[in-house]
C-alpha cells in the first residue's frame, strides 16, 4: 500500500468518525450534530471528495456547513439552542449524577462557559446579509 493511499484512507477514517459522531447527535438532544458534520467536511476535504460534496449539498445541514465553511457564522437559533442544551446537560449533571465528583463538575463548568462565550461570540449572519 502506497504511502498516499494509506493516508486517504485515514483521512476517510476520521470523516466517517465524526459522520457516525453527526449522526448519533441527531438521536440523542444532549450532542450537537453540525458540529461534528463540520469536521467530517473538514476530514473529507483532504480525502474524500464526494463526501465533502454530499456535506455541502444536504438539504438540512448543508447551509449551516457552507456558513461556517465560508463567512465563519453560526445561526442565532443554533446558538441558542446549543447553549440551552449546554446549560441543561450541565445542570443534569450536577442534579442527577452525584458520584462525579465536585472538581469534575467545576472542570466541565469552566469548560461549557469557555465554549459558551466563544459560541456567543460568533457572527449570526454573514457579511452579504447585512
Amino acid at each position: 500500500m502506497t504511502r498516499e493511499l494509506l493516508i486517504r484512507l485515514l483521512w476517510r477514517a476520521l470523516a466517517l468518525f465524526f459522520v457516525l459522531l453527526g449522526l448519533i447527535g441527531i438521536a440523542l438532544p444532549v450532542m450537537p450534530t453540525v458540529p461534528f458534520l463540520i469536521a467530517a467536511l473538514w476530514a473529507a476535504s483532504k480525502g474524500w471528495p464526494r463526501l465533502e460534496a454530499w456535506l455541502l449539498n444536504h438539504p438540512k445541514y448543508g447551509p449551516d456547513i457552507k456558513a461556517w465553511r465560508d463567512h465563519r457564522v453560526i445561526k442565532r437559533r443554533s446558538k441558542i439552542i446549543a447553549l440551552v442544551m449546554m446549560a441543561t446537560g450541565y445542570l443534569v449533571l450536577w442534579l442527577f449524577v452525584p458520584q462525579v465528583p465536585v472538581w469534575l463538575k467545576a472542570i466541565v463548568g469552566v469548560v461549557l462557559v469557555v465554549v459558551g462565550c466563544w459560541l456567543a461570540t460568533r457572527p449570526d449572519h454573514s457579511p452579504e446579509e447585512t
